[in-house]
Order: structure tokens, then sequence, then C-alpha cells
């Protein structure tokens, strides 16, 4: 490996003053829960300055390597620049009008030609409203009131529907949780088990295609597209609707996900994160049978009162989603990141190997998104331990929760440095797993999302 310098980052103190004022401020500090100080070791920046490519500076003047990039949204890289040419043209030109701007025929004409099968499109600016808006064109069509999911994901929506089957229920009505039910990802019989459980009851299934831990020991066993395929034709000899969700796949496992990959047939599909390089545009698509319901155009029917955003067509957000396209389609951008998430999970497999740490550091071999779980000393995933080996990889610059999402920026110099600071935090690691990491780390570790207590 050719010699590389770590940083030593120590000075925190910006970011310290932050966190003193901003929960006076937001609830929770930020404005999505995972960005929040809870899910981080206290040695670690409290806000991002700005961006270039694959790196970050935090408001202290620390730089890092970007491994979550926008929590998976920045496919490109930070302030790309034919994305930002495409958007800053747009701005010049005003962004929200009192009727649709041309660009929104523009934008849907591109994103389906990319879509096998499904016919018609809707914008929104997050994942939730998309979700919730498939979830609800499910219950219209079907006249049914379950909505499924696999239980074991961990996010699909801020809506009621889906926080309320979590351990943060509160706020909640419990008739409002009764009408979500959930199955084992990748497990068709736990699927089939629940319409058995719930016969004519489903209105539809929502699932992600695959998941970083989709290998040999996953239910699927290392095929989710032959359940996939399963799942719909079950779903749809049982009356239900079947919905994928892209959020986090989508231009990562394939282009333009793992719908194209594994030629999937859905009803639905909801898109966001990546499809736009960080800015916030989403879509759901479906066949047109379904989809149409959300329309006005079917006199005399009653309506379904689908998504009604002010700044879903936001004509600069539109504009980033079209170069985002554009590059995607000029350039072999998956074929490019999936080499770089693969050289990164051979190398960090080679050093775990090497520290002979493979009892209590996994690197699931997933190339599109490298992730690692973090052992104790008795083998048990560990918070503790993985908020410790953040804690030492922040010291090195780099921005790392327990995953790696290669975009389009990221170098053969980064997926090295990214190794080396991988292969120095395994040192104090393996002090921890002997000694405990109490010993170690400053602070407490980072904590679920959902969960009861505060």
């Amino acid at each position: 490996m050719k010699e590389i310098n770590l940083r030593n980052i120590t000075n925190f103190k910006n970011s310290d003053e932050y966190r003193r004022q901003i929960h006076e401020l937001i609830p929770g500090g930020a404005h999505t829960y995972s960005k929040g100080d809870d899910q981080f070791p206290e040695l670690s920046p409290a806000a991002i300055d700005y961006g270039k490519g694959a790196h970050v500076w935090d408001i202290d003047g620390n730089e890092y390597l970007d491994c979550s990039m926008g929590l998976t949204s920045v496919s490109l890289g930070h302030a790309y620049t034919p994305v930002l040419d495409a958007v800053k043209y747009e701005l010049d030109r005003g962004v929200n009008f009192q009727r649709p701007s041309v660009l929104e025929k523009t934008m849907a004409e591109k994103f389906l030609g990319l879509v096998p099968r499904h016919d018609m499109i809707k914008f929104a600016k997050n994942g939730s409203i998309v979700t919730t808006a498939a979830v609800k064109l499910a219950r219209a069509k079907t006249g049914r009131k379950l909505v499924a999911f696999p239980g074991d994901h961990p996010f699909y929506s801020y809506d009621d529907w889906f926080i309320g089957t979590t351990a943060a229920s509160k706020g909640i009505p419990e008739e409002m949780r009764s009408l979500s039910v959930t199955f084992q990802s990748c497990n068709i019989e736990s699927l089939r088990e629940l319409f058995i459980k719930y016969p004519g009851e489903i209105a539809c299934i929502i699932t992600e295609p695959e998941k970083s831990s989709c290998g040999p020991n996953c239910s699927c066993g290392g095929r989710p597209g032959d359940f996939l395929e399963a799942a719909i034709k079950l779903s749809h000899e049982n009356g239900a609707l079947f919905i994928v969700d892209e959020m986090i796949t989508g231009f990562k496992t394939a282009f333009p996900g793992s719908v194209a990959k594994y030629n999937l047939e859905p009803d639905m599909i909801t898109w966001g994160k990546g499809i736009a390089n960080g800015f916030s545009f989403c879509a759901l698509t479906g066949t047109k049978e379904v989809m149409e319901l959300g329309g006005i155009t079917r006199k005399g029917e009653e309506k379904v009162f689908l998504i009604s955003t002010t700044h879903g067509g936001e004509t600069h957000s539109m504009a980033a989603a079209i170069a985002t396209i554009d590059v995607f389609q000029q350039n072999n951008v998956v074929g490019y990141i999936h080499a770089a998430g693969q050289k990164l999970v051979e190398l960090c497999h080679a050093a775990v190997v090497e520290k002979q740490l493979s009892a209590y550091i996994n690197v699931l071999p997933c190339n599109w998104m490298p992730t690692f779980v973090f052992k104790n000393k008795k083998g048990e995933p560990c918070q503790g331990m993985r908020t410790l080996f953040m804690q030492e990889m922040i010291k090195h610059g780099v921005l790392f929760q327990g995953i790696f999402i290669p975009c389009f920026s990221h170098t053969d110099d980064d997926i090295l440095y990214f190794v080396k600071a991988f292969s120095a935090s395994m040192e104090v690691y393996a002090k921890a797993i002997l000694d405990g990491y109490e010993k170690y780390l400053v602070g407490e570790p980072a904590k679920p999302v959902f969960r009861k207590l505060l």
C-alpha cells in the first residue's frame, strides 16, 4: 500500500459550542434523526461547513473523507459541477410558479424512460411522502386497510403507518398502529403466513428490493431477485399490490435500480436519495391502472387526494435530477461505484484477517454499500464497540458510521486512505476487545434511532 499520512483530528471547539446551542433551537438538533448527536461519538463534528467531491469540512476546519454521502443521497459527489450548472441555470429563471413548469413534462418523460413497464410518475420532496402515497393508492385500489412490510427494516416513512410499529410510537393512536403488519424480510414463507393470517385484508406489500446483508446467510440465500419475483406473484394471487422501495438501492445496485437488475414487475416503485445527487427530489412511479387513481380525468369517479406539495415541482431540483440521470447515462457510474466498493471490501477484509479480528469485525461483501458489523469479546454486535470504531475513524479524518457509500467522486486514493484509517483504528479496537470499550471511548455509545426512552 502506498505511503499515506493519516490526519489526527483533536479540535472540536466550535462543534462543542454548536452542540450546546442547537438543541435549544431544533428538536433533535437536526432535521433527520440519523444525523443527531446521539448517533455519533462525543469526539465528532457537530455540523458540516461545506463539501466538495467525496470530502467534507466541519465548522472547526477539519477535513473528512465522506462515507455515507448525505445519508446515501449524493451519488456523484458534493458540489458536482454538471449538476450545479443545471441548477444555477434554473435559479435564474425562477423555481416555483402558479402553474406547472414545462420542466415537469421533461422530467416525467425522462424518468419514466428509465423504469420498465411503468407509465406514470408523481414528484415530491422526500421519501416519506411518496411511500405514504403508494400505500394510499394501494388502499384506494384494493379497498383494504392493512399495509405489510419487513419488520426488520430500519425505515420506510415518518408517517404513522410505519413509525407506529417502532419503539418510538408515542403520539400515534393504537388504531393506526393496528393497520400495519410485518413479516421477515426476504422470507417468502413468512410473507405467505401473513396472507394466511389476514386473508383478504392486506392492501399492499412494501419492501426494499435488496439489502447489503443479502448474502448466503440471508433468508433469500443471496438471491433477492428470486424472493422478489415469488413475493410479487404471491401478493397478486392474494389481491394485494406490490411496492418496491428503491430509496436506497436506486442508482446504486443498478441503473435505475434493482427492478431493472432483476426484471421485476411491481405495481409501484418509490425513488429518492441518489437520483438528484443530494437535491430534494423523490418520485413515485407505477402502472397507469394504479397511478391514474390519483388523477382528475376520470369523470364521475371518487377522487383520491394523492400528493399535493407546493415544492414538489421546483425547477432546480428537477434540473438536478435530469443532470444526474445524464451523467449516469453518459458514464458507467454504476460500474465505477461497484468497482470502488469491491476494492474497499477486499482490502478491508484482508486487513481484518491480518489483524486476526475476523471474529469481531465483519465486512459484508456488498459492492454497492460495504457494511461493517462490530462485535464485542463475546462475538455479539455491540453499539459501544461500533461507536469506538467510529471515534477512531473520525480522529483519522474519516466520517464513518458503519457503512461506505461509493460515489462517482471517490478515487483510488480515497479508498486507500479509508483502508489505512481502518487498519489504524483496529489497533485501539483490539485493545478494547480485551479491556472493554469503556476504557477507550469518550462519552456514551451511539443509541438506536428507534428507542422507547431517551
